[in-house]
């Protein structure tokens, strides 16, 4: 409960964040990911962030797992976290809690 407790604030702040970047930004998003991804200094930041977003993914299934829930209720997260990388975990800790935690909800 503790850890939901942190990361709902953090997954409003950062959720309000990112949709007025998207409203503001010139471009879509796979734009940016492309421009992000043309220059190697930013394209290590990129695919730095998806190797965490991939442990991310592989924690959120074993978690699931763990908690003797079948694996599909883990895919909206995991998608989630494609696209919006740290978006995807947040929820996932808000509304699963994490490890260990909430094991009978």
């Amino acid at each position: 409960m503790r850890t939901a407790c942190i990361a709902l604030p953090v997954l409003v702040a950062f959720s309000l964040y990112t949709g007025w970047t998207l409203l503001m930004a010139e471009q879509s998003l796979f734009a940016f990911g492309l421009e992000l991804m043309s220059r190697p200094d930013t394209a290590q930041v990129v695919i730095d962030l998806y190797l965490m977003a991939t442990l991310a993914c592989l924690w959120m299934v074993n978690d699931t797992r763990s908690r003797g829930a079948s694996l599909p209720s883990v895919l909206p997260y995991l998608l989630i976290t494609l696209i919006f990388v740290s978006i995807g975990p947040l929820l996932y800790i808000v509304f699963k809690g994490g490890a260990g935690q909430d094991r009978d909800r």
